[in-house]
C-alpha cells in the first residue's frame, strides 16, 4: 500500500518509519523544513533507518494519508490535499476531537478514519525521530477495519498495541481524559509527570481534572471511568513529559485549545463545572505571557 504522511515529526516520523520498514510504500509530506530521503528511528521495538520519498503535497493517488501535524498546522496540512480523490481514506492522529468535523466537512464522512495514538515520540532533527515512552497505542475506529487491518497488523508486528474501537465517542474521549490532565499538569507545573504525581497538591489537581474531563466525555457519549484514569497514573513513565510541555518551553505555540478546549466547551454546554481544568489553563496562559 501507499501512504502519505502529512507531518513527519515525532508521531508522523514514528508512522512513516515503521511503515516503510514493513515494506510499504511512504512519502512523507513536511513543512516549512527541509526532510531527507529517509528516516531513521530510536525505539525500544528496534533501531533502524529506511529510504522513503519525499513530496511537497499528496501528489499520486494513495491508500491512506495520515494526517499527524498538530492542530495549530492542520489548515495549513490540508492545502497539501490539491485533489482529495487521490486518497483511499484519511486517517487524523490530531489531538483533540473538534478536528472530526472540520475534516467531515472537507472530505465527507466516509474518507475520513478516526483514530488516536498515544505515545511520547520527538524529532530529534529531520529524519531523525526517538521514540521514548516504553509503548505506543494506536486505536482506529471499527469503520476502518476493512481497509486497515493489514496496517494494524503490521503495527503489532512491530510492538504497538493496536485495536479498532466500535463507538467513536469512547475512542476519542479515552485518549482525551489521559491527555488533556497529563498535558496542563506538566505544562502549568513545568515537571514531568512523576513530578506531578509526587506532590500531593498537584495530584489532587490532576485527579479533579481527570474527573472533569471524564464528566463531560460521559456527557458526550463515551465510556470513560475516571477512576480507572487515575488507577494507571503510576502505570507511566515519570520522566515522561508532555508535548504541550515542550512546545511552552521552547517558545512553540502549544495545542491548548485543541486539548482543553473540548472539556472547557462541552462542560458549558452539558452544565459540568470544569474549575481545575480552567486554572491549570490560566496558569498555562500565564507562562506563555512570560516568553
Amino acid at each position: 500500500m501507499h501512504h502519505f504522511i502529512l507531518g513527519p515529526g515525532g508521531v508522523g516520523g514514528l508512522i512513516a518509519g515503521v511503515l516503510a520498514r514493513s515494506g510499504e510504500t511512504v512519502t512523507v509530506v513536511p513543512g516549512r523544513s527541509r526532510h531527507p530521503s529517509q528516516i531513521s528511528v530510536e525505539s525500544k521495538f528496534g533501531n533502524f533507518t529506511v529510504p522513503l520519498r519525499v513530496a511537497d503535497s499528496v501528489d499520486q493517488p494513495c491508500d491512506v494519508v495520515w494526517i499527524a501535524v498538530k492542530a495549530t498546522q492542520l489548515e495549513s496540512a490540508l492545502a497539501k490535499i490539491p485533489d482529495p480523490s487521490k486518497a483511499g481514506c484519511i486517517v487524523p492522529l490530531l489531538n483533540g476531537v473538534d478536528h472530526l468535523v472540520t475534516l467531515r466537512d472537507r472530505y465527507g464522512a466516509d474518507k475520513v478514519v478516526p483514530a488516536t495514538i498515544a505515545v511520547e515520540s520527538e524529532r530529534v532533527s529531520p529524519g531523525h525521530i526517538a521514540h521514548r515512552s516504553p509503548f505506543a497505542r494506536l486505536n482506529i475506529a471499527v469503520s476502518g477495519r476493512e481497509r486497515l487491518q493489514p496496517i494494524l497488523d503490521l503495527f503489532t508486528k512491530f510492538g504497538f498495541e493496536c485495536k479498532f474501537v466500535d463507538y467513536e465517542a469512547t475512542l476519542m474521549w479515552s485518549k482525551l481524559v489521559f491527555l488533556a490532565p497529563l498535558a496542563l499538569a506538566t505544562t502549568a507545573g513545568n515537571v514531568p509527570v512523576g513530578g506531578v504525581i509526587a506532590d500531593p497538591e498537584q495530584k489532587a489537581r490532576l485527579e479533579a481534572m481527570i474527573r472533569e474531563a471524564c464528566a463531560v466525555g460521559q456527557k458526550e457519549g463515551a465510556k470513560v471511568d475516571p477512576e480507572f484514569v487515575i488507577k494507571n497514573l503510576p502505570n507511566l513513565p515519570p520522566n515522561m513529559r508532555s508535548s504541550m510541555q515542550k512546545d511552552v518551553d521552547a517558545g512553540r505555540s502549544p495545542e491548548l485549545d485543541a486539548i482543553a478546549g473540548p472539556i472547557l466547551r462541552g462542560g458549558q454546554l452539558h452544565e459540568v463545572p470544569t474549575p481545575a481544568t480552567q486554572a491549570a489553563c490560566d496558569a498555562i496562559e500565564r507562562r506563555i505571557a512570560k516568553h
